[in-house]
């Protein structure tokens, strides 16, 4: 399984809001434009929860199987692959989204002066933000759900044995 890229998620973050910014502008200029959803940073941040939380279990889970403490459970290789590819693709996911937000916020920046956009353009903001926390959520899942193996390989200590 390849490890996540923050050059591919920042790419795909910006590619994602120079195009909705540039939709944002033509939308506007013939009709109204859609609304910010607030419910956008609150499932982005409960992603991030959930993410955080399962990165958290496993790394006590290894850490406990480390010590050999007797009540130690141990952790399913299977669920951890799991954990992983969800981390990866709510990251791939919350870049995009985070990149159409973060754009179309920016579009709102212009007319902060009406409460209506102005309330958007916050949503907007913490929608980027509750992005943000779950692309570090799942680079901490990542990073936890590691095999020591992998640390060798990709330092090349392996090689210089």
């Amino acid at each position: 399984m390849r490890e996540l890229r923050i050059r591919l998620l920042a790419g795909v973050f910006a590619v994602a809001g120079i195009l909705s910014w540039a939709g944002a502008r033509l939308w506007n200029s013939v009709g109204t434009l859609p609304s910010v959803p607030l419910a956008a940073p609150i499932v982005l941040a409960l992603i991030a929860a959930v993410l955080l939380s399962t990165a958290l279990s496993i790394r006590a889970r290894l850490k406990a199987q480390r010590e050999r403490r007797p009540e130690a459970k141990g952790v399913d290789p299977l669920m951890a692959a799991r954990a992983v590819v969800f981390g990866q693709a709510s990251a791939l996911v919350a870049a995009l989204v985070s990149g159409m937000y973060g754009g179309t916020g920016v579009f709102l920046l212009e007319s902060l002066d009406i409460p209506a956009r102005r309330d958007q353009a916050i949503y907007a903001g913490f929608s980027v933000l509750a992005g943000i926390a779950v692309i570090a959520a799942a680079i901490f899942l990542e990073r936890v759900c590691r095999l020591p193996e992998d640390d060798d390989h990709n330092t090349g200590a392996a090689s210089a044995a």
